[in-house]
């Protein structure tokens, strides 16, 4: 290949690109995890994560990836032989359930097309119709990476609750933390599973659950084993400051700048500016002549797209030459849908002008590879970002 000027494009959706704050962050020495500058800083960056989950209740943060907190979620609530409510709205839905069923559950799988988000009247006639409780928890990807589909956490909740049933519920939030609304206390969720590498806008190597009340008195009789990811431990750190094993440090440097950015910038004004580029990108692929693979537009992902290609065109071969040509990387589609997407990751660390680049590379892309396509997609974005831009100021003036 011959050499490459300018930054590599990273536009899947997570890892996602690094803010140079953060990089500064974590580039400094290492300190000694057993002292009292460790213990400031782990209970600065725990306090601050509870910040960003909403949450006044437990938080533990593992040293791991999502799927390490998904199981960290599993086996401190359920027992062996328990039954588990899941819903597969994409790949990583599917993989969570194969967890569950290795970890020993009976898995109770509601499937989709994966084009659907899950509906909070299939959680309530579920739940209604178990009568002697049997599902002991419901798993919801809130927002699904692979497919972009996100689904109502807060209506989920309220069909739990309509349903008067007492199973717990099992929150995805790996890709939405940092990149839409989330609110755990408010929302009723008894575990919030998150990962550092999307909207926290870390490197991969933090896994978090944010633990309701509910969820901690079930981990006092669940049975299924567990040692490495034992909440009891991890939670005492919010205490002392002091984890049960080696901490992932210099990412907890990191951390505690990803929060200070998120707050600076405001929750509310972080999940809005998603929305905002997620529509621009929206608007791209219709002017494009193409479709998303959500199929329902209140479901629509504020964090990433996945998009459709025409029958007869391979959306891995044409990821080839987007990144050959224009050195852009962009998401895979996966499981069923491998071949069949491609996913623009517009979550993170990302402004007006990185979208807008990232879908010249898109439509330049389409081009190159010989997809059917009208142009004007770049196009379409720019004037709905433009026509945006005085509500956009009033926001950012309002803080």
């Amino acid at each position: 290949m011959s050499a490459r000027t300018g930054r590599h494009f990273l536009q899947i959706p997570g890892p996602t690109n690094l803010p140079d704050r953060i990089l500064r962050a974590i580039d400094q020495p290492t300190i000694d995890h057993r002292g009292p500058d460790f213990a400031a800083l782990a209970k600065s960056v725990i306090a601050g994560a509870k910040r960003l989950f909403r949450t006044k209740g437990a938080l533990a943060v593992f040293p791991s990836s999502g799927t390490g907190a998904w199981e960290a979620a599993l086996t401190n609530t359920l027992s062996p032989g328990d039954t588990v409510l899941a819903f597969e709205t994409g790949q990583f839905a599917a993989l969570w359930r194969v967890m569950a069923a290795r970890l020993g559950l009976q898995v109770e799988l509601v499937a989709t097309d994966w084009r659907h988000p899950v509906e909070a009247a299939e959680v309530e006639a579920r739940l209604a119709a178990d009568k002697a409780h049997a599902i002991k928890a419901v798993m919801v990807v809130h927002n699904e990476t692979s497919t972009g589909v996100a689904s109502d956490v807060a209506a989920i909740r309220r069909a739990i609750d309509r349903a008067r049933h007492p199973a717990l519920y099992l929150v995805d939030a790996i890709s939405s933390l940092g990149a839409m609304e989330l609110r755990h206390d408010d929302w009723g969720i008894d575990v919030t599973i998150a990962g550092a590498q999307k909207g926290l806008m870390l490197p991969p190597g933090l896994g978090f659950n944010a633990i309701s009340d509910k969820a901690l008195a079930a981990s006092r009789t669940a049975r299924l084993p567990r040692a490495y990811w034992d909440w009891q431990p991890m939670i005492a750190a919010a205490e002392t400051g002091f984890f049960p094993f080696t901490p992932a440090t210099n990412l907890l440097f990191g951390l505690k700048e990803a929060v200070a950015m998120l707050e600076e910038e405001g929750l509310d004004n972080v999940a809005a500016r998603h929305d905002r580029l997620a529509e621009a990108t929206r608007r791209a692929v219709a002017a494009w002549g193409l479709e998303p693979l959500c199929a329902v537009a209140k479901a629509h992902s504020s964090a990433l797209t996945a998009v459709l290609l025409p029958a007869g065109h391979d959306a891995d071969a044409f990821r080839r030459v987007v990144l050959e040509r224009f050195d852009m990387s962009l998401g895979a589609g996966l499981g069923k849908v491998a071949g069949k997407v491609f996913r623009i990751g517009h979550l993170g660390w990302f402004n007006e002008l990185m979208l807008m680049a990232t879908l010249a590379g898109v439509e330049m892309g389409l081009a190159a590879a010989g997809v059917p396509h009208r142009k004007g997609g770049v196009g379409a974005a720019m004037d709905y970002l433009a026509g945006n831009a005085g509500a956009v100021q009033a926001q950012a003036a309002a803080g």
